[in-house]
């Protein structure tokens, strides 16, 4: 049973979900990614709501029905479908949201964070009656993450846990983006590794950080260190440095090995008593499409397999919205 959630990720093309509706909203970079999983799903009924065609980002979305004119004008136009995914710029998330929750569709994933700002969440939690609304934390449904937390309850629990979230500033895309969105990069960026490491050891109940250095466009520093004690009574350090090199990473110590996730998507074993780092094959259907995506369409259409693989919920963003208040010392 151990291996259940696992076994369902590394076997989502056994899912029929041909018979399903999908409505996407934007038509950019992400919103093409999200077509291309929901073609390997063979899931064909999907409308696409574009500010305008100029907005479409590649003809493949041409492919599918699309309704031009902005999802403030035309979204009350649109049936309810099983799955709406909010795939705008991070500033209209919580917008395209709530009027998708008005206008009466009912099963929502939104493109994470979410909002760059927790207030923004905390008001469509208010919103939310019936509907099922999940942020789309897709690294958290990686089959190597999976695979991890399997492995790590086998070896009898994590008994540590460290992570670094620097970024590689030289490959930001300076001016495609709102203001807001560079100056809390911590929670637009940052925050993939951040979760990846509160699911494994639970949120911290203890907390201490530092920020060190400055950058114009994120004036709150560039150097973060800190750590603390987590839910689960697990101790937790982290360090990133945007100004120097490195990646992310995560690594996690059990009483009989230490496992490492860098680069996110693979995972490696370091057995005790050994100092050669192994890769653990993982088994990832959809090689050619943007990890997670896929199986995030399949939990969001499969009540039943959410209960063993929860998707983040609202209450669960604004958490970590307040974390990277804490870590990267934004103000509210």
């Amino acid at each position: 049973m151990i291996n259940q959630p696992y076994e369902k990720l590394a076997n989502i093309d056994s899912n029929n979900f041909q018979n399903k509706s999908v409505l996407i909203i934007g038509s950019g970079y992400i919103a093409l990614e999200y077509v291309k999983a929901l073609k390997k799903l063979k899931i064909k009924n999907i409308e696409i709501l574009s500010k305008s065609e100029n907005s479409l980002d590649n003809k493949v979305l041409s492919e599918y029905k699309i309704i031009f004119g902005g999802f403030g004008k035309k979204i009350n136009l649109i049936e309810k479908k099983d799955l709406t995914i909010i795939a705008t710029p991070i500033n209209l998330l919580v917008k395209a949201a709530t009027l998708a929750i008005k206008s009466g569709q009912e099963n929502i994933l939104i493109e994470k964070p979410g909002s760059l700002f927790k207030t923004d969440l905390i008001i469509l939690e208010k919103l939310i009656k019936k509907q099922k609304v999940r942020i789309a934390y897709n690294r958290l449904f990686y089959p190597n993450f999976q695979k991890l937390k399997i492995l790590s309850k086998i070896d009898g629990g994590i008994t540590s846990c460290k992570f670094d979230f620097t970024e590689w500033v030289h490959t930001i895309p300076f001016g495609k983006y709102k203001k807001d969105v560079y100056r809390r990069w911590g929670i637009s960026n940052s925050l993939h590794v951040i979760s990846m490491a509160m699911e494994l050891i639970g949120m911290p109940k203890k907390i201490t950080t530092s920020q060190h250095g400055n950058l114009k466009w994120h004036p709150t520093g560039s150097i973060f260190v800190g750590n603390g004690i987590s839910e689960k009574n697990i101790p937790f350090s982290y360090h990133a440095n945007w100004e120097g090199g490195g990646r992310w990473g995560i690594e996690v110590v059990t009483k009989k090995n230490v496992y490492r996730l860098s680069p996110l998507e693979k995972l490696f074993v370091l057995k005790k008593g050994t100092t050669e780092w192994k890769e653990i094959q993982i088994k990832n259907i959809f090689p050619k499409i943007k990890m997670g995506l896929a199986e995030e369409i399949v939990i969001m259409l499969n009540d039943a397999l959410e209960k063993q693989l929860k998707m983040v919920t609202i209450k669960r963003a604004i958490e970590y919205n307040k974390l990277a208040e804490k870590i990267f010392a934004y103000k509210n």
